[in-house]
């Protein structure tokens, strides 16, 4: 770049400058037009600029022309955007736009009833000195089924029926496979929580949703039993609907604990008892599946959907509240 056009370009970075600070100044129309005129008028300061390029050497001046133009564009875009505000204020009212009143806040959204509940589970777990573990949404049939003393043959399989993906893969039906990882890549004592979105192919109803959220637990280590079981989830029912909670526990059958039972919660006489979660003892079968010692270890699981638990605990009485993203329901919580 040579010198003379080194100093042009200064001047017009100047141009630009005193431009900017001269038009936030400007409160009414005629005084922009006035400003528009200082500039670009045929005898304004950048149209003086183009006097400029035949002393420039052949070379300097496309380069010259290029920044100028893109000068004159970019002042006279400022000089219609400031035209439409005026055009638009016109149209409400005849007085000076007043910057002191407050602005309009916008409508903001507000933390969904599920998320505040898995939020409270989380911390009541945590405070028991259980960690926190995530895993994929897109799983194997080993780690979805098999590791879980599902085989393909089993019945229960029917009952988790979910989508399935190319090359053998499936979305979750249950955060299960969390377990399973975690065992294969900690040594015992193993004591965490596994929350996140599962998939099954139910059809939506008042109670059903083809997404929803579970909170699964595993406590692994020497000398685990049934009655740390259910001291850890008696705590965590007191904890969560209060302190004088009856809870009650009844024999089910799960594949991957043995024995395995339902909890119960006593919510009051018209509702009377209702399950909020299932759970047993860690079927040794799973243990040898992630080659952990079931002679040597042992422990406890178990499982609860998050939907179910928010609609007992704030009575909701259907499902589809939640993913309606009404604020009018949410603001509720």
């Amino acid at each position: 770049m040579s010198q003379s056009l080194d100093i042009i370009f200064q001047e017009l970075d100047s141009v630009q400058t005193s431009f900017e600070t001269e038009i936030q100044q400007i409160a009414e129309p005629d005084a922009l037009e006035t400003l528009r005129v200082k500039y670009l008028g045929r005898k304004g300061q950048v149209a003086q600029f183009f006097k400029k390029i035949g002393t420039l050497p052949g070379p300097d001046r496309p380069r010259f022309g290029e920044r100028l133009n893109a000068l004159k564009t970019s002042l006279q875009s400022s000089i219609d955007e400031a035209q439409s505000h005026f055009s638009r204020n016109n149209g409400e009212s005849k007085d000076k736009l007043d910057l002191s009143l407050p602005g309009i806040a916008p409508s903001i959204g507000h933390r969904n009833a599920l998320m505040l509940v898995l939020d409270e589970i989380k911390y009541i777990f945590r405070g028991m000195g259980f960690g926190v573990r995530t895993g994929r949404l897109i799983e194997n049939e080993y780690y979805n089924f098999e590791a879980l003393n599902v085989p393909d043959d089993h019945p229960s399989k029917d009952l988790q029926d979910t989508f399935y993906l190319e090359n053998a893969l499936l979305l979750r039906t249950h955060t299960s496979p969390v377990q399973i990882h975690t065992m294969e890549n900690e040594n015992p004592p193993i004591r965490i929580i596994a929350p996140g979105r599962c998939f099954r192919k139910d059809a939506p109803d008042a109670t059903h949703s083809p997404e929803f959220h579970q909170v699964e637990g595993l406590a692994v280590g020497e000398g685990i039993s049934l009655s740390h079981l259910k001291g850890t989830l008696v705590s965590f029912a007191r904890k969560l609907f209060g302190e004088d909670t009856q809870v009650r526990f009844r024999p089910s059958f799960f594949p991957f604990t043995e024995p395995s039972a339902e909890m119960d919660v006593y919510f009051d006489d018209r509702l009377g008892w209702l399950e909020i979660l299932g759970s047993g003892m860690v079927d040794p079968n799973v243990f040898e599946a992630v080659k952990i010692d079931p002679d040597k270890y042992t422990g406890f699981a178990f499982g609860m959907g998050v939907e179910r638990i928010a609609m007992l605990k704030y009575q909701i009485d259907d499902i589809r509240h939640f993913y309606e993203n009404d604020t009018r329901f949410l603001r509720q919580f």
